[in-house]
């Protein structure tokens, strides 16, 4: 668990009065991980069509992308403060005409998957068998149908250079659970994964068996994460879902954070 990037997620969050602290926290471990581990590239890399992509789909997250982009260079920690304010090129969903990383204006949930399905079937056209796409999206994001409509079209066009991610931190279970995951992405014909969503070894371990490239069918990994994962009073679904801290609350988390560290 990264605590120094949940820091600086509350900091902008904070600082701007704009922001999901619970949603960022539970994707803030694997994002780190895609980055620094999976995608390695440079902000200089994004101007080579034959690369990989990453799209967030739950783009209400946006304070852990822009978080992670600071990190691995593609934006300025300058910036990243920047996050919320008025003028700012960082808003409260990840816009594809200001950040450098950003592979699509995201935030209306169900639309980041069907672009990273085009973006996949284009590397495909054009005969790129070397690059992979991978999109992160919530469960509670799981019961959009462009969601499934796009998951029929990747599986029916074997796009094997296509990898989702599912954020399953339950948020699908306050309204309209989906008791299992697994066998409905299966069902669409898609090799699935389970791992914890904040362990680097299960990630590490996941994606080794990815690399391997022998399967005909696009890949799902669900990843079991903890909504607010880091800070005792915010994990779970209670009323943090969009809350900005105050002082006091804003003191306590850093406390909490950097006692785990």
């Amino acid at each position: 668990m990264n605590s120094d990037l949940r820091k600086k997620i509350v900091t902008i969050i904070k600082n701007s009065g704009e922001g999901h602290i619970p949603s960022s926290f539970s994707i803030i471990d694997i994002l780190d991980y895609i980055y620094g581990n999976v995608l390695r590239q440079k902000k200089k890399d994004l101007k080579k069509i034959d690369r990989n992509y990453f799209v967030l789909s739950k783009g209400h997250a946006a304070a852990a992308f822009f978080v992670v982009l600071s990190k691995y260079g593609f934006i300025t920690n300058k910036e990243l403060m920047t996050y919320g304010k008025k003028y700012s090129n960082l808003g409260g969903h990840p816009d594809m005409t200001k950040v450098p990383g950003v592979e699509a204006s995201t935030g209306s949930l169900g639309h980041g998957f069907p672009t990273s399905v085009g973006i996949a079937m284009g590397l495909k056209i054009r005969g790129n068998n070397n690059n992979n796409v991978y999109c992160l999206v919530g469960d509670g994001e799981c019961h959009e149908g462009t969601i499934w409509e796009s998951a029929n079209i990747a599986a029916n066009n074997k796009l094997n250079n296509l990898i989702v991610i599912v954020d399953r931190n339950k948020s699908a279970q306050q309204l309209m659970p989906i008791e299992n995951m697994e066998k409905k992405w299966n069902a669409f014909g898609w090799k699935t994964f389970i791992c914890n969503g904040h362990s680097k070894k299960s990630l590490d371990q996941t994606f080794k068996k990815i690399k391997k490239n022998f399967y005909k069918s696009p890949i799902c990994i669900i990843a079991n994460t903890i909504k607010g994962k880091g800070v005792s009073f915010i994990e779970g679904h209670g009323p943090w879902h969009h809350k900005i801290p105050n002082d006091v609350e804003f003191d306590t988390i850093l406390k909490e954070l950097n006692d785990k560290k």
